[in-house]
C-alpha cells in the first residue's frame, strides 16, 4: 500500500493524457497550462496501450499497464480476484502495486509498467467488548469515523485527513494528533497479506512478526494487505486550550506539557510562517476532556469555516502581509471563538478541504522528525535554509511521535517533534530544481541534529542521505528479496532508493 499522507488537491489519476510544453512568465512549465488536468513533465508519455497515472504531487505521470479497482468486502472472492491480478502480472513480469488514494508525492503508489490496484472499500466490524475494529484495506478514515461514531467510539490513531486509505496509512506508518501513541502502527492488532506467490498469511506482533514488522512503513514491498485489526478508544468531548510559545522553545514545551498533564488526548501546535518573523513564534493547541459527556453529537467537520478559511491559506503565497493576518486569526481570533468538540469532529476533516485550484502551482508537503531537546536547531536550520529558497512555505503543523518500537524503516526512534511543513511550489522547471536543492540542503541540517524526514513525498534526497535517515534499509532491502524474489512488488521508492542497496 503505497499511499503517503496526503496533498491539499485531489487533482489526480487522469489517464492517456500526452503533455507538450507550456511557457508561463517566461519560464518553462512541467506541462500545459490547462486547469483540466495534473501536470506532467513533457517527456513522459503512456507506452502502447499503457495509461497514465499520477498521484498528489501532480509531478509523477507513470506510465502502467493495467489499473484495477476492487471495491468488494475482503471476502474469499476479492481475495482471490487479487491473486489472479498478481499471477497475471507476474506471468508478464510487470511489477505490482496497491493502495487506495495515492495522496503520496513521488511514485510511492505507482508501479513503472506495471499493475496498480485500487482498493476503495467501506467493510468495517468493531467489537466494543475488545475495543478493536476489523476494516477492509481500502476503507477511507471517513468511514471509520462515521462507523465508530455510531457506538461511541474512535479510531486510537489515524491521519490528520480523513481522506486515506486505512492499509495505506499503516504502510506509511503516518501518525496524527492523538498523543503518547507512536505511528498507526502501534495501534493496529494483526493484518491479513497476500503474498509474491498468493500466499494469504495473517501478521501481528506474535504471528509472522517479521512480515509484520516490515510491512508496516514499508509502502506495500511485502504484499497487498486485504484487512486490518486496530485498536479503537471512546469517542469525547473535548476542550482546547491555546499557549503561546517561542518557536525555539517549542519542542520542551510541548514535551513538559504532555508530562505534566495525563488528560491531554489531542495536541498539535503552528509556527509563524511569514519572512520577517520567521519561526520566531508558535502556537500549542490541547484538548482534555470537557465537563459534560453526555450526548454527543454526530461527528461532523469544519465544513463552511474551513472553506472560508481557505480563502486566507491561499492568498499567503508571496504576500507577508497575508500571513501576518492569518496569524493574527489563527492565535488570537481563534482562540476566543473556539469550543468543544468531539475527538471525532476533529480528526473528520477532508484534504479537499483548503484546494489549491491553481493549475500552475501544486502542494508539496515536506516532514522531519527531531528530538524535541532539538527543537532549537531545527528551529536555526529551518530560518537558514527555507527563505534562502523561492519555495513558498504556508503553514508548519508540529505533532508529537513517540517512539517507533515495530517498524523497520522507523522515522521515530525516540520520540520526536514531527514538523508538517506545506510549500505551495510552481510547476516549472525552476521551481522544481529549487525544491529539490533546498529539501537536500534542509534534510542535510536535520539529520545533523540526529533527526530524520519522511518517505511518502518528493524523491530529493541523495541516495547517501536515505541510508542515513534510515539505517535499516538495507537490511530491509535484503528480506525484501528474500521473501520476494522475484521483486513482484515495486514503486518509484523501490526503484529511486530502496532497490539500491
Amino acid at each position: 500500500m503505497g499511499d503517503g499522507m496526503g496533498k491539499l488537491t485531489r487533482r489526480v489519476l487522469l489517464a492517456g493524457v500526452s503533455a507538450g510544453l507550456g511557457v508561463y512568465a517566461g519560464r518553462t512549465l512541467l506541462a500545459p497550462t490547462s486547469a483540466s488536468g495534473p501536470i506532467f513533465p513533457a517527456d513522459i508519455k503512456p507506452n502502447a496501450g499503457g495509461i497514465l497515472l499520477n498521484d498528489a504531487s501532480e509531478l509523477s505521470p507513470t506510465s502502467v499497464a493495467r489499473h484495477m479497482t476492487i471495491t468488494a468486502d475482503p471476502a474469499k472472492d476479492a481475495v482471490e480476484t487479487i491473486r489472479a491480478m498478481m499471477a497475471e502480472a507476474r506471468s508478464a513480469g510487470q511489477p505490482f502495486i496497491a493502495s487506495t488514494a495515492r495522496h503520496s508525492m513521488g511514485g510511492q503508489s505507482l508501479a513503472k509498467d506495471g499493475t496498480v490496484l485500487t482498493l476503495d472499500q467501506q467493510w468495517l466490524e468493531a467489537d466494543t467488548a475488545a475495543k478493536t475494529y476489523r476494516v477492509a484495506a481500502g476503507t477511507r478514515w471517513s468511514t471509520v469515523i462515521t462507523k465508530l461514531d455510531t457506538i461511541g467510539f474512535s479510531p486510537a490513531v489515524m491521519q490528520s485527513n480523513n481522506d486515506f486509505g486505512v492499509a495505506s496509512t499503516y504502510s506509511v506508518n503516518a501518525h496524527g494528533w492523538p498523543v503518547r501513541f507512536s505511528g498507526c502502527g502501534s495501534t493496529v492488532r494483526s493484518m491479513k497479506m497476500l503474498l509474491a506467490d498468493g500466499t494469504l498469511v495473517t501478521c501481528s506482533r506474535d504471528e509472522n512478526t517479521e512480515l509484520f514488522q516490515h510491512a508496516m512503513g514499508g509502502y506495500g514491498l511485502f504484499g497487498v494487505i486485504t484487512e486490518l485489526e486496530l485498536d479503537m478508544v471512546p469517542n469525547s468531548r473535548l476542550q482546547p486550550s491555546f499557549d503561546h510559545v517561542p518557536g525555539s522553545e517549542f519542542g520542551t514545551r510541548f514535551i513538559d506539557m504532555l508530562g505534566a498533564d495525563p488528560s491531554i488526548q489531542m495536541a498539535y501546535g503552528r509556527l509563524d510562517v511569514s519572512l520577517d518573523r520567521f519561526f520566531e513564534d508558535g502556537l500549542l493547541i490541547s484538548y482534555r476532556p470537557a465537563a459534560d459527556q453526555s450526548e454527543l453529537p454526530a461527528a461532523t467537520g469544519s465544513g463552511f469555516v474551513s472553506r472560508v478559511s481557505r480563502e486566507i491559506f491561499r492568498r499567503q503565497v508571496g504576500s507577508d502581509w497575508v500571513k501576518h493576518r492569518r496569524w493574527w486569526i489563527e492565535t488570537a481570533v481563534g482562540p476566543a471563538i473556539a469550543g468543544e468538540a468531539t475527538r471525532n469532529s476533529l480528526m473528520n476533516e477532508p484534504v479537499v478541504t483548503l484546494d489549491d485550484l491553481d493549475p500552475l502551482r501544486t502542494d508539496i508537503l515536506h516532514e522531519y522528525f527531531v528530538a524535541p531537546s532539538r527543537f532549537a536547531e531545527f528551529v536555526a536550520a529551518c530560518r537558514e535554509v527555507i527563505p534562502a529558497s523561492f519555495q513558498q512555505l504556508l503553514n508548519v503543523t508540529l505533532r508529537f511521535v513517540d517512539t517507533d518500537r515495530d517498524s523497520v524503516l522507523a522515522y521515530a526512534t525516540e520520540p520526536r517533534i514531527a514538523a508538517v511543513m506545506l510549500f505551495s511550489q510552481e510547476k516549472t522547471v525552476r521551481g522544481e530544481a529549487d525544491m529539490a536543492r533546498m529539501t537536500r540542503d534542509l534534510i542535510e541540517r536535520v539529520l545533523a541534529i540526529g533527526g530524520t524526514y519522511y518517505l511518502p513525498y518528493r524523491p530529493h534526497a541523495s541516495l547517501d542521505q536515505f541510508t542515513r535517515a534510515y539505517p535499516r534499509a538495507a537490511a530491509f532491502a535484503a528480506r525484501k528479496r528474500e521473501i520476494d524474489s522475484g521483486l513482484l512488488f515495486r514503486n518509484h521508492l523501490w526503484d529511486a532508493y530502496i532497490g539500491k542497496l
